[in-house]
């Protein structure tokens, strides 16, 4: 039978995701000389060629992705006797780590763990905020057990390092200055807007999500202003500098303190100009929230608990329309 050692089977790993032999040796804080003698060693105990030579690189061969397809089912398995122990010798008890993109964390996390001290009060969650790279970075190298992300920005379904999970079509939805000459259009659609200074962040999943909404209405958006931070975006179109995409987790998350005005219309008390929200209910674009976990650990106690804890808050989102005036 073949030796099939995990430390080089996860250096085989690295360098098929890195591609060269320095940036895997940069990762796993080896030298280059040590990890081509460990994979030398690898390719001896399986019998096979498992590098090429491509140029100035090298490249895996055949064998070595199927060696790899196999490995992969190796390491979810330990993850899964990693889970299984925890299982057994934690039960309630323990702490789970999240990485989550900023309006996720009051939207979705906060509610989260406010139900699990209630339901669970051994379990405790250490939260982390981080965009999408940085959170699968976290989750791969065992920073963190789960990772909320925006699924256009996450790893494919396919990947076989990760577990997937959608929590939330979160609806996005135009802010407007309140004395917008659209603000009170009855059918507003996002082609309306298209003449418009747009206010939406100068790279990131945010631009990206901005720019794709508009050119599915069949436009490109004229960018005003470069701003990531909600409060910043609120504040610019309260001043009438543009108009810009609001996700409704923001909302929910506290971007407004929202109450009720007269005729039943919502009302979001706020210093500064007016703004006006409105809902485009005839081509509602929406950001797709997912959760993911290294492939094999979900069903742990502790991170599917949580992730349970985060399904339900995903479901308790209002699915009310805040459209609404504020001046």
């Amino acid at each position: 039978m073949a030796d099939w050692d995990l430390k080089k089977l996860r250096i085989l790993r690295t360098l098929h995701e890195l591609g060269t032999v320095t940036a895997t040796a940069e990762a796993l804080h080896m030298t280059p000389s040590a990890v081509s003698q460990q994979l030398t060693g690898l390719a001896k105990a399986l019998g096979v060629t498992l590098l090429e030579a491509h140029g100035r690189r090298v490249r895996l061969t055949g064998a070595a992705q199927l060696v790899l397809r196999h490995a992969e089912d190796v390491f979810a398995q330990l993850e899964r006797a990693d889970a299984d122990l925890l299982g057994y010798l934690q039960g309630e008890a323990g702490q789970v780590r999240v990485g989550a993109f900023s309006t996720a964390i009051p939207a979705l996390v906060v509610p989260a763990v406010q139900e699990l001290r209630r339901s669970h009060p051994g379990l405790s969650v250490a939260v982390r905020e981080a965009e999408a790279e940085a959170a699968y970075e976290l989750l791969a190298e065992g920073s963190v057990d789960l990772a909320l992300s925006l699924a256009a920005h996450a790893p494919t379904p396919r990947d076989p390092k990760f577990s997937r999970v959608s929590l939330l079509a979160d609806p996005l939805d135009v802010a407007l200055p309140a004395g917008h000459p659209l603000a009170a259009e009855p059918g507003l659609r996002l082609a309306d807007l298209a003449d418009e200074p747009w206010i939406f962040g100068s790279s990131g999943p945010w631009s990206q999500i901005t720019t794709t909404a508009c050119e599915n209405a069949g436009f490109v958006p004229e960018q005003a202003h470069a701003a990531a931070d909600w409060s910043a975006i609120w504040a610019m179109v309260a001043a009438g500098m543009g108009v810009a995409l609001v996700p409704r987790m923001a909302m929910a998350g506290g971007l407004g303190a929202a109450g009720r005005g007269a005729g039943g219309r919502a009302v979001h008390e706020r210093g500064g100009g007016g703004v006006a929200l409105r809902v485009l209910h005839a081509d509602q674009p929406r950001r797709h929230v997912v959760a993911a976990a290294r492939r094999g650990s979900e069903g742990a106690p502790g991170p599917a608990r949580v992730l349970a804890a985060l399904r339900q808050a995903a479901a308790d989102q209002t699915p009310e329309d805040p459209t609404f005036q504020l001046s």
